[in-house]
């Protein structure tokens, strides 16, 4: 699938970007519900998603930044989105350094329950998009997505996401996507997650 960055402000992020790619994101996340919950700490959200980055959507996906400080990671069909031992064990490690014990454990609850949900259907999957707080309100998100929407839109490829965070819903929404369901990530009154799918436009 051809990707045309031309008439964007994007570019490809290479696997030497992985530390801005994951910091960019890290930022954008820091005040998400889930990961407060899972995680806690601002730096235990920015090692996970530095193991992320350098270890599974860089080398295996496709990473898009924007250049007021907008980031993407996207795995495209047939790619295991799940971490490997090697990721596992690195994202332990920095638990262990940033956050918590607890926190490799709600991590890995939680890494479960996102795979249980995962469509088998061949798709797109956005594991994460994101900015920085100077460059919220701006059309940052709205740039990061249109031309990886359109793409697979020519391809006939519907798109998968997780929104962890309420305040998005209507974002995602605009640009097509529909709810799957919820399903909170602890129980016991925990932030929630949902699953949301977009069909390919004709």
């Amino acid at each position: 699938m051809e990707i045309d960055l031309t008439s964007s402000d994007l570019v490809q992020a290479h696997l030497s970007d992985w530390k801005t790619v994951a910091d960019i994101t890290g930022e954008a996340f820091a005040e998400d519900p889930v990961n407060q919950w899972v995680f806690g700490k601002p730096g235990a959200i920015r090692s996970m998603f530095r193991v992320m980055a350098r270890e599974m959507y860089l080398p295996q996906g496709l990473s898009h930044l924007h250049p007021a400080g907008g980031a993407t990671m996207w795995m495209p069909p047939g790619v295991d989105a799940a971490p490997s031992q090697v990721g596992l064990f690195k994202f332990a490690l920095g638990q262990l350094r940033h956050g918590t014990l607890g926190a490799i454990k709600r991590g890995m609850a939680l890494s479960d329950l996102m795979q249980a949900w995962h469509p088998k259907e061949p798709h797109m999957y956005l594991f994460t998009i994101g900015t920085t707080r100077d460059a919220r309100g701006k059309g940052v998100g709205k740039g990061l997505l249109a031309p990886v929407l359109k793409a697979c839109d020519a391809a006939g490829l519907p798109v998968y996401l997780e929104n962890s965070n309420p305040a998005n819903s209507g974002f995602y929404a605009t640009h097509g996507f529909e709810r799957m369901g919820v399903f909170e990530i602890g129980g016991d009154g925990s932030p929630i997650m949902e699953p949301m799918w977009r069909e390919a436009k004709t």
